[in-house]
């Protein structure tokens, strides 16, 4: 109770900054959403009203904002198309697939886009993956660390394609264990976009250490799918969808974990201080800013 009084009691020019800070990247999300309401509105068969609702893009331009204030408006584009793209794929594979060759051919499709193939004109999914290739592309970095975007956008359609099937096993009573789900966190879609922004930011010490990023990235990815499925638990048996608490006995099993991965993503993102310190607390406010967003609600508008 004392450090929120204290809070409170600060001085009425702290006060103004720290509003006017907040007002700032509030704005940055502002615009973020305007520009992902246009790109869903360029491909309306990717994104149905319900549920990409005006508050999912939203959602996604806030959290991207909140997560890197400091990026300019071109970087955090970017990675606001990312995030919306991911979320067209979630979708596609979670909600409209009916078979598995269905999945079979999207993934064969989206990695020869990110290979530098061009999209059939009937594959919406495809031609807005072409757009952040080509985007990422003219990027100088992207000629020696392009190949890292490719393989973590394999391992999120695989990961999309692994669930898949286990909510296929699901109706025979057999689930996955909580290990193997959190092992298949990049189904989260969390660390290639961090990609993405890091390849795109083109800064000589981010992608020096490119790839301790990414395994920070990877636990960080692991907590914020926990901390998701706390939160999305109730839609998740709505949806038929997989969920952390449906794996184990008591919801406390999984905020255990959640701890344990935290202290150890405590321990990545220290060593990462001395050497890329912007991209540490990068991750760090993706911890952040999820721990506080799920408490309420999550990204999903209604179906």
């Amino acid at each position: 109770m004392s450090s929120g009084l204290g809070s409170r009691s600060a001085g009425g020019g702290d006060q103004m900054a720290l509003a006017a800070e907040q007002g700032r990247i509030c704005a940055l999300a502002a615009k973020g959403q305007r520009d992902l309401a246009e790109r869903a509105a360029a491909y309306p068969d990717l994104f149905p009203a319900r549920p990409f609702d005006p508050a999912l893009f939203g959602n996604v331009a806030m959290a991207i904002a909140f997560g890197a204030p400091w990026a300019d408006l071109d970087q955090l584009r970017v990675m606001n198309r990312a995030v919306l793209w991911g979320f067209a794929v979630d979708w596609l594979v979670d909600h409209e697939a009916r078979t598995r060759a269905e999945i079979d051919r999207l993934t064969e499709n989206c990695l020869a886009v990110a290979d530098g193939g061009r999209p059939a004109a009937d594959d919406s999914l495809g031609r807005f993956l072409a757009e952040l290739h080509d985007e990422l592309a003219a990027v100088p970095a992207y000629a020696t660390h392009g190949v890292v975007w490719r393989n973590e956008l394999r391992t999120m359609l695989d990961a999309m394609a692994r669930e898949w099937d286990w909510k296929q096993d699901a109706a025979a009573g057999v689930l996955p264990t909580l290990d193997e789900y959190l092992a298949n966190a990049p189904n989260l879609a969390c660390t290639v976009v961090n990609v993405v922004h890091w390849i795109h930011s083109d800064d000589a010490a981010t992608l020096a250490h490119l790839d301790a990023l990414v395994a920070a990235s990877d636990q960080v990815q692991r907590i914020l799918r926990l901390v998701n499925d706390l939160a999305s638990y109730e839609r998740d048996k709505r949806w038929g969808d997989l969920n952390a608490l449906m794996l184990v006995p008591e919801r406390a099993d999984v905020e255990r974990r959640i701890s344990d991965l935290v202290a150890y993503a405590r321990e990545l993102l220290d060593g990462l201080h001395t050497t890329c310190p912007v991209q540490a607390d990068y991750l760090a406010r993706q911890i952040g800013f999820s721990t506080g967003f799920y408490r309420s609600t999550d990204f999903w508008g209604v179906v």
